[in-house]
């Protein structure tokens, strides 16, 4: 995959296909982890499958359909009701890292994806391992 002068990061790294496979990944590594799942109210993860690739589709240069359905991300706002400790991040990283791992991406891309991955759950941890709220 070669970078086209022009083009989104999201076109650069293979467009809807790259994300649906990351995601799908993703919630396989979710649904296999039962104190990363107990964190996701729904019985049917397709839902939330859904919702994290288009934020991400949407992060990362691809269409809006994110902000259109759903308005603006508030990221952390949305992740209030649920307890995210530390460990649930790391859950949460864990699993995205090996799905990561599935794209075989340019190093670049790689580490800029994993990089913005760590900010983003780090930035919504809000309760200690021992369940007090921050």
């Amino acid at each position: 995959m070669f970078a086209q002068p022009g083009a989104t990061f999201y076109e650069q790294v293979g467009g809807a296909p790259t994300f649906e496979r990351l995601v799908h990944e993703f919630y396989e590594g979710v649904k296999a982890d039962p104190e990363l799942r107990a964190l996701y109210p729904e019985e049917d993860l397709g839902p939330a499958e859904r919702r994290l690739r288009m934020f991400l589709e949407q992060y990362f240069g691809g269409p809006g359909t994110y902000s259109q359905e759903r308005g603006h991300p508030r990221l952390r706002m949305r992740h209030v009701p649920f307890a995210v400790t530390l460990d649930m991040r790391d859950r949460w990283l864990r699993h995205m890292y090996a799905a990561m791992d599935t794209l075989e991406l340019p190093a670049e891309h790689d580490e800029l994806m994993r990089d913005y991955f760590f900010r983003a759950a780090h930035m919504l941890v809000n309760t200690d391992d021992d369940g007090t709220r921050l």
